[in-house]
C-alpha cells in the first residue's frame, strides 16, 4: 500500500468540517501534492500539520433500512449515515454503477459547501480510494444545496456557446452589492436568488465544449484578480471533467454545473472584473510546481494542481497565469 492510500485512510478520522462550516481539504490537499511530485517526507509532514485543526469524525451511524437515499440530502447531521451507506454501496456495486445512480441526482446540489463535495469525490476517484469516496459524496450529500428556485427558466429563442457574455450580463445587473456573508455557498445562494438568474443561465447551450469554455473562464478570471470564490470554479471545473465520464453524460452534469458556476461567478468579490484581465507573466511550469509542493495552503496546492490538469487536457491557455496568481499571494 502507499503511503498515499496510507494517509487517506488515517484522515477518515476526521469530520468533513471544522471551525464552523470550514470544508477539511487534507484528503483533497494529499492527492494534488502526490501528483504534484511530493515525496513522503512531505505529505506526512502536510498530514500532521494540517490535522491539528481538524475534528474528530462523529461515531459512526447506520443509514435506516428502507429509506430511500436521497431521503436525507442537504442536512449536514446525516454524515456519519451517509458514509456508511455510501461505503457500503460501494462495496455492493463498485465506484462505477453507484457513480451512474448518485450523480444525476446530487449534480442538481453541486454548489454544496463551496464545490467541496464534488471535488472531493474527484479526487477519490483519481486516488482509487473507495473510502475517501464514500467520504466525499456524503459530504456532498449531507450539504446538497439547489439553487436557485428549481424550475429552471424556458430557453429562449437566441442561445449562446459561450457563457462570457452571460455572466457579464448578470453582473451589470446587480443594482447592488450582495449580502455579505462569511461562507461561499451562501453567496451562491444570494447569487442564485437574484431575478435575472434563470433566464440568463438558461440561455447557454450546453455542449461537449461547455466544461472547457467554463474552465478557461474561470482560469482567466482567477489570474486577473484572484477572487478567492473564482479559485473555486478553477478547482471544481478540474473535479468535474474528472467525474463526467462515470456514469452520466457530460450535457446533463454540465448544464447544472452552469447554473452554480454562475452563481460563484455573480457572488464573487465586487470589483473582479466581468472581463477576464490580461494577466501577469506566468512562472514557468517546474517553479510552479515547487512553490505549490512547498506551500502550506490547501488551496494554493489545489489551484496549482488543477491548473496543471486543465493544461494537460485542453492544451495551452491560462493555466499557467492563473497558477502564478495563486503562488505570488502566498
Amino acid at each position: 500500500m502507499s503511503l498515499l492510500q496510507t494517509l487517506l485512510d488515517d484522515g477518515r478520522r476526521f469530520d468533513a468540517e471544522y471551525a464552523g462550516g470550514l470544508s477539511n481539504h487534507l484528503p483533497m490537499a494529499l492527492v494534488s501534492l502526490k501528483r504534484l511530485g511530493a515525496d513522503d517526507q512531505r505529505l506526512t509532514d502536510f498530514a500532521a500539520r494540517y490535522g491539528q485543526r481538524l475534528l474528530p469524525a462523529p461515531a459512526p451511524v447506520p443509514w435506516l433500512s428502507g429509506d430511500p437515499w436521497p431521503s436525507r440530502l442537504g442536512e449536514r447531521a446525516a454524515w456519519p449515515a451517509y458514509r456508511t451507506l455510501f461505503a457500503q454501496w460501494l462495496d455492493w456495486e463498485g465506484a462505477a454503477h453507484v457513480l451512474s445512480q448518485v450523480l444525476p441526482v446530487l449534480m442538481p446540489g453541486c454548489s454544496a459547501a463551496a464545490f467541496h463535495g464534488l471535488i472531493r469525490a474527484a479526487y477519490a476517484l483519481q486516488a482509487g480510494h473507495a473510502g475517501e469516496l464514500a467520504d466525499g459524496l456524503a459530504y456532498w450529500a449531507c450539504r446538497w444545496l439547489p439553487l436557485g428556485s428549481g424550475t429552471p427558466a424556458p430557453a429562449p429563442a437566441r442561445r449562446w456557446r459561450d457563457p462570457a457574455p452571460l455572466l457579464a450580463r448578470l453582473q451589470r445587473g446587480l443594482k447592488q452589492p450582495l449580502p455579505e456573508r462569511s461562507l461561499i455557498f451562501e453567496r451562491l445562494q444570494d447569487a442564485a436568488g437574484l431575478p435575472a438568474f434563470a433566464a440568463a443561465t438558461a440561455a447557454l447551450r450546453v455542449d461537449e465544449g461547455t466544461l472547457e469554455r467554463l474552465a478557461r473562464h474561470a482560469a482567466r478570471l482567477y489570474a486577473g484578480g484572484g477572487d478567492f470564490t473564482v479559485l473555486h470554479l478553477v478547482t471544481s471545473a478540474h473535479a468535474l471533467r474528472c467525474v463526467e465520464a462515470a456514469g452520466a453524460g457530460l450535457p446533463l452534469l454540465c448544464g447544472d454545473y452552469w447554473r452554480a458556476y454562475a452563481a460563484g461567478v455573480v457572488a464573487s468579490t465586487p470589483g473582479t472584473p466581468t472581463e477576464p484581465a490580461d494577466p501577469a507573466t506566468p512562472w514557468p511550469w517546474p517553479a510552479l510546481v515547487a512553490a505549490a509542493v512547498a506551500s502550506d495552503d490547501e488551496h494554493t496546492i489545489k489551484l496549482v494542481d488543477s491548473c496543471r490538469e486543465h493544461e494537460r487536457a485542453y492544451g495551452a491557455g491560462p493555466w499557467q497565469a492563473a497558477a502564478t496568481r495563486a503562488v505570488a499571494a502566498h
